[in-house]
């Protein structure tokens, strides 16, 4: 079932995605050649105490992990999709990408958001994955209007995509969001306009674009971390996440 929220609720999740606008804001300086994924993660749990909010992805157990997830951030690296576990091994050089994704708890109620970040100088076919991949979750976020299906969602975000030579990952899709992490209904970032679920005011969606420079092909690091998803054939990766309410007047961002 797909939940709707109050407009007292929206309010509070309106505060919280602001708070963790600036937590992104403030780790994503950090982000510099030499520093280890680690140390973005420790910045993030340090930001979340000092603003009296829960990281709430640390200790989370999504049903595919043998295990909780031991962070607050998901770090994801270049050609590492989604679900990248901060690591003091791993250390980021210049022209890397990095994508930094949060969830946080604010009076009861949770948002979701991420970014795709340069390291440094990076070459111009990945500005333009991050550009494009950045575009395509304002692109998505037009669609969230009430009346209109999650396909149409799903298709906007695609036919842009997929217009500039890049893929989108079909296996990992937005989803709704406020009483829990995840949350009816299933977003994917393919689909059919006019299909799914009616939009409807008092929806809270997080939308998120995860786009490919190559395929769309990717493969889960079960004999790994766990949790890692990484591109099958290596290519990079990119994604951009909002929390967005469905008001009568259209979307309203949350995370900014």
């Amino acid at each position: 079932m797909i939940t709707k929220k109050t407009p007292e609720e929206i309010e509070i999740l309106k505060e919280a995605g602001s708070i963790l606008a600036r937590i992104l804001k403030e780790v994503a300086k950090e982000i510099k050649p030499s520093v280890t994924t680690l140390h973005l993660d420790d910045r993030a749990m340090e930001l979340a105490e000092e603003f009296g909010v829960e990281p709430v992805l640390l200790g989370y157990h999504p049903g595919f992990a043998d295990r909780p997830y031991p962070a607050s951030l998901c770090v994801s690296v270049n050609n590492c999709v989604q679900h990248g576990i901060p690591s003091e091994d791993v250390v980021l050089q210049e022209g890397d990408t990095v994508n930094i994704d949060m969830s946080i708890g604010h009076k009861g109620m949770i948002v979701d958001s991420g970014i795709t970040v340069p390291c440094g100088e990076i070459s111009a076919e990945d500005r333009k994955l991050l550009a494009v991949t950045e575009e395509a979750r304002a692109i998505g976020i037009k669609q969230a209007v009430p009346g209109n299906h999650i396909g149409d969602i799903s298709a906007a975000i695609q036919e842009f995509v997929e217009s500039k030579g890049f893929s989108v990952v079909e296996v990992l899709c937005g989803h709704g969001v406020g009483y829990a992490v995840h949350e009816e209904p299933t977003i994917p970032n393919f689909g059919t306009k006019g299909t799914g679920p009616l939009i409807e005011v008092g929806h809270v969606y997080a939308i998120e674009p995860i786009v490919n420079a190559g395929g769309p092909d990717v493969y889960f690091d079960d004999e790994g971390d766990g949790y890692s998803v990484y591109t099958a054939d290596e290519s990079m990766s990119a994604h951009f996440e909002h929390t967005v309410a469905i008001t009568e007047n259209g979307p309203l961002i949350l995370t900014k």
